[in-house]
């Protein structure tokens, strides 16, 4: 993490990130600076050469998009995936959702995080509704255009690993059960390459299953009620015992 102020060293510690181990690199392309600026948009060509750097290590790129101008510099640097939603972007239109699938960027639209983060920073309930109503907006405008869309929520640096709101507000986004199941699947397999080993439960595949305790067809935060995790074919967690398997 940190800031780069030319392209060469845009591209150099991109480089030692993922000696380092990184799997991946995340661009603030819309970083929040406080007043008078609010959000400032990182520049084009920094955010180009560390996307072209990470790509030529076979890695993809994240970003941090918060307003229409970050998300620009998102979709022209060529990020792979946008890490969250963009509230201040205001409402997704079919053409805009349509040049984010041209460019083959994905969404992560990790609704709980605005949520969370403004109801610790005790901002009014309309407010927070404001926000929310805005992220869901533009979730299940990326959905209903047929772009790709991907569960997360940005635990860890929130403090909140119930998943249940997630699910709760990707339904309420307008995604099915269908959907939301392919964000948790079939997509994250195949936006990471790994397609042909994951994310379906088929012969030759990774033996990876969650069981839920209830139908995700009745209410999509059944989707966050796991009865058993099985990684490899080796259980990992049994909610019947009272810790996990080791």
């Amino acid at each position: 993490s940190g800031e780069v102020a030319t392209v060469e060293q845009a591209r150099s510690r991109a480089a030692a990130q993922i000696k380092g181990g990184a799997d991946g690199v995340k661009l603030f392309t819309g970083a929040i600076v406080g007043p008078p600026q609010g959000v400032l948009p990182m520049s084009k060509e920094i955010a180009h050469a560390i996307v072209e750097e990470a790509h030529a290590h076979g890695k993809p790129a994240f970003a941090h998009p918060t307003d229409q101008a970050g998300l620009d510099v998102a979709v022209d640097s060529g990020v792979d995936v946008l890490a969250h939603t963009a509230p201040d972007a205001g409402e997704w239109s079919p053409a805009l959702v349509a040049r984010l699938k041209a460019a083959n960027v994905a969404l992560v639209p990790t609704l709980t995080l605005f949520d969370s983060e403004l109801r610790r920073e005790g901002a009014p309930e309309a407010v927070v509704q404001r926000f929310i109503g805005a992220v869901t907006q533009q979730t299940g405008a990326m959905s209903r255009g047929g772009g790709q869309v991907l569960f997360g929520t940005d635990a860890g640096y929130i403090e909140v690993y119930d998943t249940h709101l997630e699910y709760r507000l990707m339904s309420a986004a307008g995604l099915d059960w269908r959907q939301i199941l392919a964000s948790l699947t079939t997509a994250p397999a195949q936006r990471f390459g790994q397609g042909a080993q994951r994310g379906r439960v088929a012969e030759g595949f990774a033996g990876d299953l969650v069981m839920l305790r209830t139908d995700p067809q009745a209410s999509a935060d059944a989707f966050a009620d796991v009865r058993m995790t099985v990684r490899g074919g080796r259980v990992i967690y049994d909610g019947a015992a009272a810790l996990p398997q080791r």
